[in-house]
């Protein structure tokens, strides 16, 4: 079974934030192969199950706060014995332009505080697609205002028309094992 995470802050206070950028992809992911989440509580997470490239996969979002998602990934990897190669991350990545989606098997936290946590309970070893968030707003407010600012209309639209869907693939590409490190820009008129 393939786990993917993704990343966010529960309420729907924060459900249009960049922070939040993973669990919408993931929410469209679920629409897309038909699956609907159930919150389980002793998961710290809501989940749902799907099958996608005829694999098994469970969709998570955990129901701790962006900064402790590495409670909720050690319980539901524990519970349905999953193996930390078949866990892919989504998330917000402030380093990269919005639009840019990178992917990367490994590695350190650079920075993010819900990575941070990952690795402290998992370890480095699992997969990510960072998405970027980056754009000029990020200069007139500090990183933490940023991160919890809603998207822009137009930053909402990219997401619908270009990330989500090369979000999809990727983590298409993940389940059928055929995900390589890349990095793509998917949307690329200034937002």
């Amino acid at each position: 079974m393939k786990l993917i995470l993704a990343q966010g802050n529960p309420g729907s206070e924060y459900a249009r934030t960049r922070h939040n950028i993973g669990w919408q992809c993931l929410d469209a992911l679920a629409h897309t192969y038909g699956a609907q989440f159930a919150t389980k509580p002793k998961l710290h997470a809501a989940t749902a199950s799907a099958t996608i490239a005829g694999q098994p996969v469970l969709l998570a979002k955990p129901t701790t706060f962006y900064n402790d998602t590495g409670r909720a990934a050690r319980a539901i990897m524990d519970f349905y014995k999953v193996s930390l190669s078949d866990v892919l991350v989504i998330h917000d990545e402030l380093a990269l332009e919005f639009g840019i989606i990178r992917v990367r098997h490994s590695g350190s936290d650079a920075g993010n505080n819900g990575i941070k946590s990952l690795n402290a309970h998992l370890g480095q070893g699992y997969a990510r697609l960072r998405i970027g968030i980056h754009s000029p707003l990020r200069r007139r407010m500090g990183d933490a205002a940023f991160v919890l600012k809603p998207l822009s209309q137009a930053e909402q639209e990219a997401l619908g028309t270009a990330i989500i869907p090369a979000t999809t693939a990727l983590v298409e590409q993940f389940v059928a094992g055929t995900l390589a490190d890349t990095s793509q820009r998917v949307y690329t008129t200034p937002v």
